[in-house]
């Protein structure tokens, strides 16, 4: 596997991945619980949180980033980590709803939420850095092309 130029760049955004994983740690360190269901459903997004995680991060490390384009996977990108960030924010409102007074329930459920809250800070960053360099990278006229009203000459003279 050929680590590209710009995977560097993408792992400085780690922060996410880590209190995801973090989160699923602790929560597999449950042993108790008395309504299950929020645990289940904390676990089943946690796990697919770092699991996406990692599926965006091969893509930036890999060939793909290439074949797809920047564009491509930069849009992608900023959808897949707003919904992760959206849906680990309710699984933890959910587990924080109904989990016990476990220790490891307790910071599973503080690094869900630190967990959503980098994945949604991550992508407002993106989609602002993004749609900076979107203006920056256009011109008013970027084809150069002549208008109705720069075809007319200035003097009409009859």
């Amino acid at each position: 596997m050929k680590l590209l130029s710009h995977c560097p760049s993408y792992l400085k955004n780690h922060g996410s991945q880590i209190l995801s994983l973090l989160a699923v740690i602790c929560e597999e360190m449950v042993e108790n619980c008395i309504n299950c269901g929020g645990l289940y459903f904390f676990e089943f997004i946690s796990c697919a949180a770092f699991l996406l995680s990692l599926l965006i991060l091969c893509v930036y490390c890999t060939n793909a980033y290439e074949v797809f384009g920047k564009d491509k996977v930069g849009n992608v990108n900023i959808w897949l980590v707003s919904a992760i960030g959206v849906c680990f924010l309710v699984a933890t409102i959910a587990l924080s709803a109904t989990s016990s007074e476990s220790a490891a329930g307790k910071a599973a459920c503080v690094f869900g939420f630190l967990a959503s809250t980098a994945f949604i800070a991550e992508s407002i960053t993106d989609y602002f850095h993004r749609r900076k360099q979107h203006v920056d990278g256009h011109s008013e006229n970027p084809a150069h092309t002549l208008g109705a009203t720069e075809n007319q000459p200035l003097n009409q003279q009859n």
